[in-house]
This record gives C-alpha cells, sequence and structure tokens, in this order.
C-alpha cells in the first residue's frame, strides 16, 4: 500500500483546466485591476446578449438556403421587456403566427425545428445555422428523419416549440435556443428535444444539449448527440427523464422499431 501524501496543486494550476474565475489574486481588500476590468466586460457582454436584436429575417434566409422551407413567427410578448418580465407570454405564439403556420404546415412530419431567440439572440445568430447545416447532414444519414417545417421565432421560451410542433404536426420537435448568458459564455446555444409535442408539457419531457458555443460543446458533437436523442426518442416514443442520453456509448435504434 502506497502511503506517500498526494503532492498538492497550487490553486492557479486550476486556470488552466476552467473558464471559471478562479486563483484571481487580489489588491489590499479587492481584485486587482485586471481581473476587476475583465469581470466588467463579461457582465457587459452577458448583459448585451440579453437586449440584443434578433435577426430572425436574416435566420430565416439562411435555413432557406439549407433546403428548408421557414416561416418567421413571433410569441406573445410584445417587446423584450414584457418578454423578461412575463416568462408566459413567451411561451404561447401571437394570434397572426398561428395563423400563418397553420396555412404553411402540409404534412405532418417527424421533426420540427424551431430557432428561437431565447435569453441570447447572439447565440443564435453564432451557432444556430452552422449546428443545423451539420445536424442535417447526420439526419439524411441511414434511414433519413424527415425533417419538417422550420419556425424562426421571436420572443421564445423553449415551450413555445411544443405549441409550433403540435400546429406543424410533428412527432418530435427541436428547439434551438439562446441560453441565459454567463459571466464566461454570453453566446451559449441549447437545443431542446421533445416528443408529441403539445402545450402544457413541462421541462421533464425534454432532454436538453446545452453549452454549444466555440469553447463548450462543439457543432459535431452536439449534432451527434442531438442526432442519437432524435432518433431513439422517435423509437421510443419518449423523450425526457425516460430517455439517457447514451449517444457516447450506443447506435440508435431504427426510427421504425418501439
Amino acid at each position: 500500500m502506497n502511503d506517500e501524501p498526494v503532492p498538492a496543486r497550487p490553486v492557479i494550476d486550476l486556470r488552466s483546466l476552467t473558464p471559471a474565475r478562479v486563483a484571481l489574486g487580489r489588491s489590499g481588500a479587492s481584485l486587482p485591476t485586471k481581473p476587476l476590468l475583465d469581470f466588467t466586460l463579461a457582465h457587459a457582454r452577458a448583459r448585451d446578449a440579453v437586449h440584443a436584436d434578433f435577426d430572425a429575417p436574416r435566420l430565416a434566409a439562411g435555413v432557406r438556403a439549407l433546403g428548408l422551407a421557414a416561416t418567421e413567427v413571433s410569441s406573445q410578448a410584445a417587446d423584450r421587456s414584457d418578454y423578461l418580465r412575463r416568462p408566459d407570454l413567451g411561451r404561447q405564439l401571437d394570434a397572426g403566427s398561428a395563423a400563418a403556420l397553420a396555412d404553411a404546415a402540409t404534412a405532418p412530419c417527424q421533426l420540427a425545428i424551431v430557432i428561437g431567440d431565447g435569453l441570447s439572440a447572439a447565440a443564435v445568430h453564432a451557432h444556430a445555422l452552422a449546428l443545423l447545416q451539420g445536424l442535417l447532414r447526420r439526419l439524411g444519414e441511414g434511414e433519413p428523419v424527415a425533417t419538417g417545417h422550420v419556425a424562426v421565432a421571436s420572443g421564445a421560451r423553449v415551450a413555445l416549440g411544443d405549441e409550433i410542433g403540435a400546429i406543424l404536426g410533428a412527432r418530435m420537435v427541436l428547439m434551438l435556443i439562446g441560453e441565459r448568458p454567463g459571466l464566461s459564455a454570453p453566446d451559449s446555444l441549447g437545443a431542446y428535444l421533445t416528443y408529441g409535442p403539445k402545450p402544457g408539457l413541462t421541462d421533464a419531457e425534454r432532454n436538453c444539449v446545452s453549452n454549444i458555443h466555440k469553447a463548450g460543446l462543439n457543432y459535431d458533437e452536439a449534432a451527434l448527440k442531438i442526432d442519437w436523442l432524435v432518433r431513439e426518442g422517435l423509437a421510443r416514443q419518449v423523450t425526457g427523464v425516460a430517455l439517457k442520453d447514451e449517444s457516447a456509448d450506443r447506435a440508435p435504434r431504427r426510427i421504425g422499431t418501439a
């Protein structure tokens, strides 16, 4: 038995392993000037991400360039102030958008996709189209997943995808949405998957692939996870707490099997 003590590592070594603010030092009772300025800048970037304008027309054009039909829709949140103060309004389509989406819907599909601004339009602008491009390539391999209409949603909360998926007659809905900005990642994208979308579902019935950005989960890794969850969710007819992400260990089953 080896009784030799484990050598201590300086706390400063942790800085090479994490973007978290550790071992920043101090100047008197406060932080040194550089860490303080870095913190102030990160806080400003996070605030800017929350309030950034959402360029829905550009995203819709990008989706169409990938060969998919796209419709711009809006939640019942009239502006950003409403969106931040009334989360419930961001979970419901306004009447005009619901009607437009119903008119655009054709045949039922296996997977509907929603791109929503969420709490970081910057994340959606930076990552959504690149991720979608890689994901579509994976979904088209083997037994292809029939991808239906894409909704580009302004003032969106995650649950807005449930109503959109129901209107489009989708077996499953994928919501790509800007996550709450952090001090180390103001542009993190999240992907939420819900089987059998309809209004009133809870987060327990969704799977989430989060932290998609340049310093987090890359596009290929995220697309692999999402593709696995889509295929396995369709095969098992379930998402959420009943579907554990085992994409690193197992290939998905054929969609037609239960």
